[in-house]
């Protein structure tokens, strides 16, 4: 098992998760790497948890199966949990999102590509697409608390769970 974790500097929200709903789901970019032979994929992959494949030999199913180029082994990777909220603290602190269990494979690296969601630290105030953090910050203004607000220094992990 692994997590995705995260580390970033929240001020004036909390609650920093990825939109992943059934009705639009997250898709999670990776860079990926087969465990047998260490070739990296030349190309970033995207999972959805609720997307199904079928393993070859009627072996059940995964969220991503994927054929090494190179050596040819079949490798899998289910996610296992919802996400989880990234919560603001002081000083930041590493907070897993989603855990997954790869087989035969590993995820090297995180693109945080897509739609993600924070609510104001004490407004409440919901704040949507967020969709710039592959650019490694956020900034916007919450009318409720009269204050800027942003999401920096993102650093993301990926670590055994």
């Amino acid at each position: 098992m692994y997590a995705l974790t995260l580390t970033a500097e929240l001020n004036g929200v909390t609650n920093l998760r990825p939109k992943d709903t059934t009705d639009s789901p997250f898709w999670y970019t990776f860079t990926v790497q087969c465990t047998s032979c260490r070739e990296t994929h030349g190309n970033p992959i995207s999972v959805s948890r609720f997307e199904t494949n079928e393993l070859s030999g009627s072996r059940g199913e995964a969220n991503f199966v994927w054929k090494c180029k190179n050596c040819k082994r079949e490798s899998s990777c289910s996610i296992k949990t919802a996400p989880k909220a990234y919560e603001q603290t002081e000083p930041p602190k590493p907070q897993s999102i989603v855990e997954f269990d790869c087989r035969g494979l590993e995820f090297t690296s995180f693109s945080p590509e897509g739609e993600w969601l924070a609510d104001g630290l004490e407004s409440n105030t919901k704040f949507e697409g967020i969709d710039s953090l592959t650019e490694g910050e956020w900034f916007d203004y919450d009318e409720k608390a009269g204050d800027e607000v942003s999401i920096k220094e993102l650093k993301w992990d990926i670590k055994r769970a």
